[in-house]
């Protein structure tokens, strides 16, 4: 059930108190967020694959620096000479940096795209929810809410999918030096670090959308047509 408080309203002449809908609990907000991402499944799974390939390549890029480091430490001096025709080097290239980033950044902005259709489409839902008296506290709640599911699905996934790939790829390099040679404390604190940017930047992508519905007023929300 929802927390009610009541709230002096105070007329010329006379005063009078309004029950006002303060907050729902969590689970019920949580409720409403699977209803709608599983109403919009298509729609939200562009999304999460936008997510899921841009943390996969960031995890790629991450994990088979890794590895590299790790075979260059070990001291064989074939597998040195395979790094190096490679050209290998121990901080990575600016080059791969500049890609890394460009693609977070396109992924940041097919974020916030999808989610500013989201707000669009459910106008009418916002101004009913702000008709029964949801504040813009739940409304705000409930679009992070789905951004963090979103986000946890995505980004694991993408960390997982990069990881595996650039052990693979490094496999047909360097054979099963690549994982006798695997640095795992390495790879997975670059795994952690692929989770978090990719669940750090669905909650930046949905942060203006989010907002924009929240402080929709119900008759604008009302109004807009089907």
């Amino acid at each position: 059930m929802s927390k009610l408080k009541r709230i002096p309203f105070q007329t010329p002449g006379e005063s009078t108190d309004i029950l006002a809908q303060v907050v729902l609990p969590f689970n019920k907000s949580l409720e409403i967020s699977l209803k709608s991402i599983k109403s919009r499944f298509l729609r939200n799974m562009v999304t999460v694959t936008s997510l899921v390939l841009a943390v996969s390549f960031l995890a790629y890029v991450l994990i088979g620096s890794d590895i590299s480091n790790g075979i260059y430490n070990s001291g064989q001096a074939y597998l040195v000479k395979i790094l190096d025709k490679a050209g290998y080097q121990p901080d990575g290239s600016a080059k791969e940096r500049w890609i890394v980033i460009l693609s977070l950044l396109v992924c940041t902005v097919g974020i916030i795209n999808a989610q500013l259709m989201a707000v669009t489409e459910r106008f009418r839902e916002i101004g009913t929810m702000k008709c029964l008296g949801a504040l813009d506290s739940f409304v705000l709640r409930l679009f992070i809410l789905e951004a963090s599911m979103q986000g946890v699905v995505g980004s694991v996934l993408g960390a997982v999918f990069g990881a595996i790939i650039a052990i693979l790829l490094a496999m047909t390099s360097y054979g099963w030096n690549a994982i006798k040679y695997l640095p795992i404390a390495d790879v997975g604190l670059s795994i952690l670090y692929s989770i978090g940017v990719g669940f750090a930047l669905s909650l930046i992508g949905v942060l203006y959308p989010a907002l924009i519905a929240a402080r929709m007023r119900p008759i604008e929300a009302m109004r807009v047509e089907e």
